[in-house]
């Protein structure tokens, strides 16, 4: 197994096949040991990223958009990386590394790249970067503090300057705040 032999596509929700979609619910529910049904439903216009070793599903990642803002600075279109998985036997492989970066190229038209991770070591030796500030979600009745999460961004050639010990915050969204 070595990364040359992956292969990986680029493709939107509404493009993938009902065995494309199932493969993906299927690993990403294997990874997060939960059904990811429920999280999928929730992901509203996503752009997909498979990586596929021999024609099968090994490693997964997707992107929504969101609309990020630091303190009362405009909001930054922010493409927002969800379920990134690999299955077990394909871990330490390089693979999710080759998701990720395939990823960052096809975002760079977006103001800013984001996500919110519990293991944040693969995203940094990526370039990926630790939001110091304080978090929030903007809601009709104000900003919810979100002290327990941990967002990374990536900066892209339209980031303007970031304070990164700013106050950040993210628009309200059905299932996982952040």
């Amino acid at each position: 197994m070595n990364i040359e032999s992956l292969s990986l596509q680029v493709i939107k929700a509404q493009d993938l096949t009902e065995k494309e979609y199932t493969e993906i619910l299927e690993l990403c529910s294997q990874a997060y040991e939960r059904d990811f049904k429920p999280f999928m439903d929730t992901f509203s216009g996503a752009t997909h990223v498979l990586g596929r070793f021999q024609s099968t599903l090994v490693t997964h990642a997707l992107w929504v958009i969101r609309w990020l803002q630091t303190g009362t600075l405009p909001l930054l279109q922010t493409a927002f990386v969800e379920a990134v998985a690999t299955e077990k036997k394909y871990r330490d492989k390089g693979f999710a590394s080759a998701v990720m970066k395939k990823l960052a190229e096809e975002i760079s038209q977006f103001d800013l790249g984001a996500l919110c991770t519990g293991s944040p070591e693969l995203y940094a030796r990526l370039g990926w970067k630790i939001w110091k500030g304080p978090l929030f979600i903007r809601t009709q009745l104000g900003l919810i503090p979100t002290p327990n999460e941990l967002v990374l961004i990536l900066l892209l050639p339209n980031t303007p300057p970031l304070d990164l010990e700013a106050p950040l915050s993210a628009e309200w969204r059905e299932g996982e705040l952040w």
